[in-house]
């Protein structure tokens, strides 16, 4: 639904940038030095994840690939090693794609357009904002979840962010108040006052730069504003993982395939919800023995479309061959970790309970 409203940019971008003077955020490792490479890293880390999740990733992902060549010439599983526990890890494959572009048609520097940045793999409209703006220094708008709270409010625009009438009308907002004149700043600050002052529950409007003409707040819409998404019942899928070690300890993995959840990461073998796992799930040459399974604790593992209810199952017996033919898709997978792969986060918390328990 279409709001009419005043915008006064130059009255707004002069109080948010006093406010980001004094109390905005200037210590964060990406901000140390602001190239294309180091930003966009830290932006896409940033997408759906918190700062203080991010920064230790970060600093290992920098210590590790210093510059977009660097990560270009990674192994896969190295990059997918340094995400895992991020989630979402087609960030990191697209990560991966977008490096090898960057390196290749691009001689390893960055596009200065927008449209240009757009185009690499796993980089949006905000995204590729965000890396002109913080550091190129290009008036380009951004519009995350942090700066959509702040405008929705600001504003008073009712209705979930994401529907396109919504979205579409936050752009034309982001925009007309972009400023040409300290661009860098005024988008950190944007993310700041969002991330720090105007919180999704409570914020902080007493000490909000804006609170004396936010509309959501004199009518204290800040409670529906802005709008949630529409709920939807998540279903319910179910799946066995086994747990299934060699004599020396190490638990066979095996590599999912690039495309569908967990791509390219390593993951147990499944079978379906049957007493054994079955024989043509495992690689060629191993023999589980006559063993008892034992049932592990059931896990629960939510994605953004479904749940996915696990039942880990341990083979007390052991791989009596340590050979694996396939080694590109099977891997004997030591619990201290030496082996850098990147690992399904329930596969990661049920190994993590193996080394706890010296199982």
């Amino acid at each position: 639904m279409a709001v009419n409203l005043k915008l006064e940019p130059d009255h707004f971008v002069s109080q948010v940038l006093d406010w980001f003077d004094q109390y905005g955020r200037h210590d964060l490792p990406w901000q140390e030095n602001p190239t294309p490479y180091r930003v966009w890293v830290s932006e896409i880390m940033l997408q759906q994840t918190q700062v203080s999740t991010v920064i230790p990733y970060f600093q290992r992902f920098m210590d590790r690939f210093p510059a977009v060549g660097d990560l270009a010439a990674a192994d896969t599983d190295q990059v997918l090693h340094l995400w895992t526990g991020l989630g979402y890890y087609a960030r990191a494959r697209n990560l991966h794609k977008a490096a090898k572009i960057v390196s290749t048609n691009y001689r390893g520097q960055f596009p200065n357009s927008v449209d240009e940045l757009e185009a690499l793999p796993g980089i949006g409209r905000s995204t590729a904002g965000a890396i002109a703006s913080l550091a190129m220094n290009i008036q380009a708008p951004i519009l995350d979840g942090n700066v959509k709270r702040v405008l929705t409010r600001y504003y008073a625009i009712s209705g979930w962010p994401e529907k396109t009438t919504v979205k579409n009308q936050l752009w034309e907002i982001a925009e007309q108040l972009t400023p040409a004149r300290r661009v860098a700043h005024y988008t950190q600050a944007m993310m700041d006052l969002g991330a720090t002052v105007c919180l999704r529950s409570k914020p902080l409007c007493q000490h909000c730069p804006l609170a004396a003409d936010c509309q959501g707040f004199k009518q204290q819409l800040t409670a529906e504003i802005p709008g949630k998404k529409p709920r939807k019942t998540l279903p319910v899928k179910s799946t066995r993982m086994h747990i299934i070690r060699n004599s020396q300890g190490d638990v066979l993995l095996q590599k999912r395939p690039p495309q569908g959840i967990w791509g390219s990461l390593y993951s147990l073998p499944e079978g379906e919800m049957a007493s054994k796992l079955p024989a043509d799930a495992l690689p060629a040459g191993i023999e589980l023995g006559q063993g008892k399974i034992r049932p592990l604790a059931p896990l629960r593992h939510t994605f953004s479309h479904y749940h996915l209810d696990i039942e880990p199952m341990a083979h007390e017996t052991i791989a009596r061959n340590h050979a694996l033919a396939d080694s590109d898709r099977w891997l004997w997978y030591p619990l201290d970790h030496s082996i850098e792969v990147g690992l399904a986060a329930p596969v990661k918390k049920l190994l993590g309970k193996l080394t706890g328990s010296n199982q």
